[in-house]
């Protein structure tokens, strides 16, 4: 599914990429590894090659996909349900560990919108950078362009 140099997305992680593709005997039998480098932090990971769909291991969305990304940040009638920040915590979390950049998108809304309202948990604050630093990467590879770039997007987006 990935090659060398490949860049892929590793769910609460974010764009990694493959840098090599590693054998281990694991257990006796032989397996495959991607060994993955995190952009954001280089941490190495490894994921087995039979094992990417079950941990969520996909492909950066494609420039076509931005702009539906950017109308989930546009919502503006949307109701955060009001429950206690830790449920709300576990919740959004779960969401994030999909990897799905809409599910991320969805949480950063909310989040954002929540904000307005009250003020925010140290951990639900943490949760919104994670979700904004992790679209941000994506978004700026998928066109190719500079972080700031995209951070000053969604900036904009949320001050309309």
């Amino acid at each position: 599914m990935f090659n060398i140099g490949d860049l892929a997305v590793y769910p609460a992680q974010g764009v990694g990429i493959i840098e090599g593709i590693v054998s281990k005997t694991v257990m006796g039998e032989e397996q495959h590894f991607y060994v993955i480098k995190i952009l954001s932090n280089n941490a190495k990971i490894m994921i087995p090659k039979n094992g990417t769909n079950s941990v969520g291991l996909r492909c950066v969305i494609s420039k076509d996909e931005v702009p539906d990304i950017y109308s989930i940040l546009r919502e503006k009638n949307i109701v955060v349900e009001k429950q206690t920040w830790n449920k709300r915590y576990k919740e959004y979390w779960e969401k994030i560990k999909t990897g799905s950049v809409y599910e991320i998108a969805r949480v950063l809304r909310s989040l954002v919108t929540l904000k307005v309202d009250k003020d925010l948990s140290f951990g639900e604050r943490k949760m919104m950078d994670t979700a904004m630093s992790l679209l941000i990467k994506e978004i700026s590879i998928a066109q190719c362009c500079e972080e700031t770039k995209v951070e000053k997007e969604i900036t904009t987006i949320f001050a309309a």
